[in-house]
Parts: structure tokens; sequence; C-alpha cells
């Protein structure tokens, strides 16, 4: 038997229980979740960093990110929230590493009166809701963050919103799993296999394995969920990439942290906003485009980033540029995750998170492992099944 976490030789015959396609935040913490309930779980995953985990600013912020319309998703972000702390503690001591839970909060600011009208409108829609956003002037919000620029004319404190460093969260989960037993395979799930409407495994296209027998398959594969057939057609049909650009700035040496908040700003009608790590990085994002499989990093994203933040923070001009990358988030019609049986008995997906994977990654292990066991998941994930896309109708 290979050691824990190795990948299997191309010989090497493999059966599951459950097969997870996908290692990003989403699949690894599947995978965690089953193993740690007694499952016996196996990763395929081509191992190319395409995750959109890895090119995210790890925010957790179910208030700032809310929006008209989007009640449900805003329902199942708060149950997500909650789910997060005991899940994170718990994943720490698992593989003995911190991944940079933040908790202090977003500041969004405003830089000139439209961009208040607009970030007014929008709190007065929070507190209906009964989300805590505190509305602060220009002077109070700079008495929170010094660094802002002295054009900022007010803005609003969301306490409930925190933040993780994303990269060293889905380090972690990855040690976690492979901890907990997961096998991982290199390869990239084409095709759920079936007999009499039941699954019986996986396919692999250009993987170490020609195939994996199990009797449930979680599809966890993110935009490129679509292109693995077995899955029903109205799922596959509807999961989309979106590219988003964001920019990691690393303070000089010697140069106290410029952010303690996660600051989101509206300029001049442009979204952006600044993440702070506990090693002084700040993460500008992001842009959201619809360009395909594209990710290619774009000069004049990397330009109206820098031109917002520095508008907002300009001391972010004394940054150095770390690096620029490009991610692809999966998208999906009404902006919901799809999460629940989508084909034959056994299959189960879970993708279209969008922009709220690494929030909603708990919660998602949660479902599907709740799936696995033959239970339903939380109540919050009912909008969120595969059969609303069946019906045409999306979440609200």
């Amino acid at each position: 038997m290979p050691a824990k976490g190795a990948f299997l030789a191309s010989t090497a015959e493999v059966t599951a229980d459950v097969i997870v396609a996908g290692a990003g935040v989403i699949g690894s913490a599947i995978a965690w979740r089953a193993a740690t309930a007694g499952f016996g779980a196996v990763v395929v995953d081509p191992g190319a960093d395409e995750a959109a985990s890895l090119v995210a600013a790890g925010m957790l912020a179910p208030v700032s990110e809310s929006a008209f319309g989007e009640d449900a998703l805003l329902r199942l972000n708060l149950l997500a929230l909650s789910r997060f702390p005991a899940f994170a503690a718990e994943l720490e001591q698992a593989c003995g590493q911190d991944i940079g839970l933040r908790r202090e909060g977003t500041l969004a600011v405003a830089y000139d009166p439209g961009d208040l009208a607009a970030l007014a409108r929008m709190t007065a829609f929070r507190r209906s809701l009964g989300l805590d956003a505190e509305e602060l002037d220009g002077r109070a919000c700079r008495r929170l963050e010094p660094f802002l620029a002295p054009d900022v004319r007010g803005g609003v404190r969301c306490a409930g919103d925190w933040s993780v460093d994303n990269r060293r969260y889905l380090a972690a989960l990855r040690a976690a799993m492979r901890a907990a037993g997961v096998r991982v395979v290199r390869g990239r799930v084409s095709e759920v296999r079936a007999a009499d409407g039941r699954v019986s495994g996986v396919r692999l296209a250009d993987g170490e394995v020609e195939a994996i027998d199990a009797a449930a398959v979680v599809v966890a594969a993110g935009c490129w969920s679509g292109a693995i057939t077995g899955l029903a057609e109205t799922v596959r049909n509807v999961i989309r990439p979106v590219k988003g650009q964001l920019l990691r700035l690393r303070t000089p040496g010697g140069m106290p942290p410029v952010l303690s908040h996660t600051v989101r700003a509206t300029v001049r009608g442009a979204e952006v906003y600044l993440v702070p790590r506990a090693d002084g990085e700040v993460i500008v994002g992001a842009t959201s485009q619809e360009r395909g499989y594209d990710r290619d990093v774009n000069a004049g994203a990397v330009h109206d980033l820098l031109r917002d933040a520095i508008s907002v923070v300009p001391v972010v001009s004394e940054l150095n540029l770390a690096e620029t990358c490009a991610g692809l988030r999966p998208g999906t019609p009404d902006n919901g995750p799809v999460l629940g049986p989508a084909g034959p008995a056994g299959l189960l997906i879970a993708t279209g998170h969008y922009r709220n994977g690494i929030l909603l990654s708990a919660a998602t292990a949660d479902a599907v492992v709740a799936g696995l066991a033959g239970r339903g998941p939380a109540a919050e994930w009912e909008p969120f099944s595969p059969r609303r896309l069946t019906a045409g109708t999306g979440a609200r």
C-alpha cells in the first residue's frame, strides 16, 4: 500500500468508497471530511495548479458580498461563516498548520459623493436584512485605517466579515486529507461510469490509471466540471469559467503593514478590494471577465487594479509587486453553487461556487458528506439543488 498522500503508480489497481474529482478547496475539504467520516476516499486531480482557490483573496464576507435579489445565497453564506471557526480549528489541529484566519472585519469606503450614495443604498438594504453594518464618516474611516486617502468620503464597517489566507488554507486542507488516508491520483476525470442506473467509477484522461472503481463520485472540478461526461446535461451546460485577475503586493523590509482590515472601495464606479495578510502581504482584486478558459494576465487589468488601489490607499504605490495572477471561477446563471445528485445514483456535484468557494468550503463538505451518508443537507442548500437548473429557475 502506498504511503499516505503519495501519487499512485500507473500499474496500481484503485478502488474507493468515494472518488472526488478536483483538489481545490471544495474537493479537498470534501475528501478530508469524507475520510474522517469513515469513507475510503480517492481524489483525482491533474496537479496543474488550475484551482481557482490559488487565485483568490480568501474573503469570508457574507455581509459585504451580499447583493440585491440574492437572499437565498446570503442565507447560505451566513450558514457557511457560522460553520467556519470550528472547521478551521479542527483543520489546524489535524495538519499542524496556521491558515491565517483574520476577524477584523471589512471596511467598505466610498471615494466620491456618487459612490457614497450608492454605498448608503446598499447599507440600508443590508440593515433591512438584519446585517451588521456601521456607517462611518471619512475621519472615522481613517482612524481605523490611517493610510486611507484623504479623498475618502465615508464608509461602512462590516464586523461580521472575516478573511483567510487562501493558499495556506488550501495547503492545510490537502495536508489534512492526506493525513486522514485520502489517496491522490494525478489525472483528470473524463467520464463517470455507471451500470444499471448506479455509479460504478470513473475514467481518467491523461492519468496515472485508466479507471477507478467506486460506488460514489463527487464532481468538484470547478469550471471544468461540465467537461465530465455522465453528469446530467442540464448541469454540464450551465457551468462556465469566469476569469478573475488579482495582484499580490508585499511590504518592503522594515515597512509596517499598511492595513489591518479588508478594504473594499468603489472608485469612480469601479470596485476594488485590498485584503491584508499576517505577513504584511496585500491582495488586490479582482476583475470579472467572460473570456472562456483564458488565464493570461492583461496589462490593462493590472493597471486598473493598481490605479484604483492607489486612489484609496496611496501608500500601495510603495509596495513591491510580487505576483500577478489570473484564475477561472466556476460560474452559474444565478451566481449560486450547484450541490446535489446530478445523474445516476451515487453521483453528486459540488461546483459553481463562483466568488464564494473559500467561504462555502466547510459548509459544502458538510452537505456532501451528509449526502454520502444518505442524509439531507442543511435547509439553506435547498435552493441550490441541480433540480433548479432542470426547471430553468434560479435561486433567490
